[in-house]
């Protein structure tokens, strides 16, 4: 895992929030949503079947972990997860609550509308929230 190297796509979208026992943890920089993102530190892993069995199972117990956290979030009805790779090949597993009514409801949120970055003192504020309850 120390050949990792995030694609500036996803760094340039999203801040880092902790290291898990496989993936960074992210937060998508946008408003619109509450929106996570996994990122597996291993390099040149592009789909899911480039992780060993060990692996595998390590992505979907932080899936678990960090969906559940998500969907407790009080705005939260659904839990959307994607692992697309279509436009950035790097692996990586979004997590995002929806709720009926929302910007994108009830179609994908991917690639829809532009992003609406956070204020960064409520930004921050959301960081440390989330790095929290990480923890």
């Amino acid at each position: 895992m120390t050949d990792f190297i995030l694609d500036p796509r996803l760094e340039a979208d999203s801040v880092f929030l902790a290291d898990g026992p496989l993936s960074q943890v992210r937060l998508i920089d946008d408003t619109r949503f509450p929106w996570l993102l996994l990122v597996p530190r291993v390099a040149n892993a592009v789909e899911w079947i480039d992780l060993d069995g060990a692996q595998q199972r390590l992505l979907l117990a932080e899936i678990h972990q960090v969906g559940s956290l998500l969907r407790g979030e009080p705005s939260v009805e659904k839990l959307n997860i994607g692992a697309l790779g279509n436009v950035v090949h790097q692996l990586h597993v979004h997590l995002v609550g929806r709720r009926e009514g929302d910007a994108a409801w009830p179609a994908p949120v991917w690639g829809f509308g532009a992003m609406q970055r956070h204020d960064a003192t409520l930004l921050a504020g959301k960081i440390d929230a989330w790095r929290s309850r990480l923890a």
